[in-house]
């Protein structure tokens, strides 16, 4: 909210500088603006009683859009990787995807593995779980398991993310 879109009886004014003005009536505090040239902007409206700062709202808009991209490019965006395996699966091609896995979780990705199961192999879903459970133990020094294997529909999956 701006100059006279402030409907409230008293407002705490903070001026161009950065000092405070004290508490005052809205009138007062856009009449001081009016005098710098500048506007009345409402930034913490839920304070009591509400906190407006005598400033140039163009300059003061595009310094909030300027924090926000810097706030938007520290954050880490963490994404999750899926690594695909059947229940018939070797001991070596368990190892290839255990290394896959390694690598997505040493840059800080959270892994889903996914056991997938077709035809008659569906028979036998509770015996395959063991798999997961090697691949779990596999990266146990590096990766914690998020959720536990659970079965939905044809594929049994789990969810496993970097040790902290």
């Amino acid at each position: 909210m701006i100059n006279e879109q402030i409907r409230d009886r008293e407002v705490r004014v903070i001026g161009e500088d950065g000092e405070q003005l004290g508490i005052m009536s809205a009138a007062q505090a856009r009449d001081l603006a009016a005098q710098a040239g500048v506007d009345l902007v409402k930034i913490a409206p839920q304070a009591q009683p509400p906190v407006c700062r005598i400033v140039d709202y163009g300059k003061f808009r595009y310094e909030q859009s300027r924090k926000q991209k810097e706030a938007k490019k520290k954050q880490k965006v963490i994404e999750v990787k899926e690594i695909r395996m059947s229940p018939n699966i070797d001991t070596n091609d368990l190892n290839t995807k255990v290394s896959a896995a390694r690598k997505f979780l040493e840059k800080g990705n959270r892994v889903k593995v996914t056991l997938r199961f077709r035809g008659r192999e569906m028979a036998h879903m509770q015996s395959a779980k063991h798999i997961l459970d090697e691949f779990a133990e596999a990266l146990s020094e590096i990766a914690t398991i998020e959720k536990e294997p659970k079965v939905e529909g044809r594929n049994m999956t789990m969810f496993l993310t970097e040790k902290k």
